[in-house]
């Protein structure tokens, strides 16, 4: 598709809402803007949020706006809708991940669906891209970052489940995971890119950038 002069929505975490970059203007999705060109960009990620919902309530409420909760919200008329999480999930979320049946928000399964599904019911005919999670310092540890319930799993689960949602829905997901460049694992990875293990610094947003623009030009 030729994403020229489209209207694109972003619903993300903290990396969308642009932790670890020097400045706005080196978020991906500002990137994005610049080098399509995009005719607008609408920001709707909120740090530390999470696809599903919480058993248990955040000590900070902005925490538990699930990214559901924040859809009807968006801009209605937007061309593109990009939806990047799920680390938090795995890191710090108290949901199960549940069942591929599930229909509630706070399982991972169920909150995927419906994401999905009420997505496509408010943007039909508009192109709905999610993104996996990025490789992260800890992805092993089933407990995240040692908050999580003891019959967790390890960060791969949770992008694996984005990409089966989406197959089943028919949204295409760029597999970020697998296609970034970017593993933290790697000294030299971690120090050009990431710092923190987990946030892009400016050249970690510049490959996303550069993914998601080669990831739409190609649907």
């Amino acid at each position: 598709m030729d994403i020229t002069n489209k209207v694109a929505n972003f619903l993300g975490d903290s990396i969308s809402e642009g932790t670890g970059v020097s400045s706005p203007d080196n978020i991906y999705l500002n990137l994005l803007k610049q080098e399509a060109p995009l005719a607008a960009v609408n920001n709707y990620s909120i740090s530390g949020t999470r696809i599903a919902a919480q058993l248990s309530p955040s000590s900070d409420p902005t925490y538990d706006q699930y990214f559901g909760s924040r859809v009807d919200s968006m801009e209605p008329n937007a061309d593109i809708v990009v939806v990047f999480g799920g680390t938090n999930d795995f890191g710090h979320g108290d949901a199960p991940l549940g069942s591929f049946q599930d229909r509630t928000v706070y399982t991972f399964y169920g909150a995927c669906r419906l994401l999905m599904e009420q997505l496509l019911a408010q943007y039909p005919t508009s192109t709905i891209v999610f993104m996996t999670p990025l490789h992260r310092i800890g992805e092993e540890n089933p407990r995240g970052e040692g908050y999580k319930m003891a019959d967790a799993a390890p960060l791969a689960t949770y992008v694996n489940i984005i990409k089966e949602v989406g197959a089943y829905y028919s949204i295409p997901v760029l597999d970020l995971f697998s296609l970034s460049g970017m593993q933290p694992n790697v000294p030299a990875i971690l120090n050009q890119y990431c710092p923190d293990g987990l946030h892009p610094n400016d050249a970690g947003h510049q490959l996303i950038a550069s993914r998601l623009e080669g990831f739409l030009n190609s649907l």
